[in-house]
């Protein structure tokens, strides 16, 4: 099924083919991504439409919930399709007051993936992410990203990315293993990262943008909805398609906690953005600067 979805495939290594299309986990918990989901049947659903769909990026974290989203996964999908890959982050951790505080020393680190193969079932993950926080400088992700690579040299990690990082932090951590992902805060009208983009394209590095849809001031959002107007779609899958289009590397990791918001965001890959909406999108950028 993976074949027909929409927006098609992107390979990150030798181990790693995904959908572009993918789906994110984070909704799947309680407010601020904490405590149980509104409703567990729904989210149990909506985790078997994903992999019905032909969606193979499935993008979570153990410290979604904490450890509940994990938990619904595994209670839904496994034991897990072959052509399903999971995706995890690491370098954070929650408190009762819903914060999220680094987690970035050794032993948090390797505690925080064995937590993620023990709660999703499984041997080895296939893609682990080193989410860094409060800090862009890139002497910061030597240590804990060279943790990730040991634990990628013992087998417990089959592909090692980066989230919530400086250009700077890409480069240093390739300097210590294969780099297949990087996932940052992006969207229309928040582009610091489109140098970022550029070059993770051409290094053939997928960028995951988190946010799709945040941060809009009211006319960037009216720009937005006419678009979505004019092309009979939703304003969220306009920005969806624009994603896709802006870079051949991009993987779209949409998050929901409802069947109806998931067609949505696959449909959005259907769509084909004509030259005045490009303009127009593009300059919804031009206001953010």
């Amino acid at each position: 099924m993976s074949d027909a979805l929409p927006g098609g495939t992107l390979r990150l290594s030798d181990t790693l083919t995904v959908t572009r299309v993918g789906y994110g986990a984070l909704q799947l918990a309680g407010p601020m991504a904490y405590g149980p989901p509104r409703d567990q049947d729904e989210a149990l659903a909506v985790l078997r439409a994903v992999v019905e769909s032909g969606i193979t990026h499935l993008d979570t974290s153990d410290y979604y919930g904490p450890h509940m989203v994990n938990g619904l996964i595994h209670e839904a999908l496994h034991p897990y399709r072959e052509s399903l890959h999971i995706a995890t982050k690491v370098g954070a951790r929650r408190t009762p007051d819903r914060g999220w505080p680094a987690a970035l020393s050794r032993p948090e680190l390797v505690q925080a993936v064995h937590d993620n193969l023990d709660h999703l079932g499984l041997e080895a993950l296939d893609l682990v992410n080193l989410r860094m926080t409060d800090t862009l400088a890139a002497a910061d992700i030597v240590e804990p990203f060279a943790v990730l690579a040991e634990l990628r040299e013992q087998g417990l990690i089959r592909n090692l990315g980066v989230s919530n990082v400086s250009a700077e932090q890409v480069r240093t951590a390739q300097q210590i293993a294969p780099v297949v992902a990087v996932q940052n805060h992006y969207n229309i009208a928040f582009r610091k990262d489109d140098a970022l983009v550029d070059w993770c394209a051409e290094q053939g590095i997928a960028f995951v943008p988190f946010w799709p849809l945040g941060g809009f001031r009211p006319l960037q959002a009216e720009a937005l909805e006419q678009v979505a107007a004019d092309l009979g779609a939703t304003p969220r899958q306009i920005a969806l398609a624009w994603l896709l289009h802006r870079s051949a590397t991009m993987l779209l990791i949409p998050g929901t906690a409802t069947r109806a918001h998931l067609a949505q965001n696959i449909a959005a890959a259907t769509i084909e953005l004509p030259e005045q909406a490009l303009r127009t999108l593009d300059a919804i950028a031009d206001t953010a600067h």
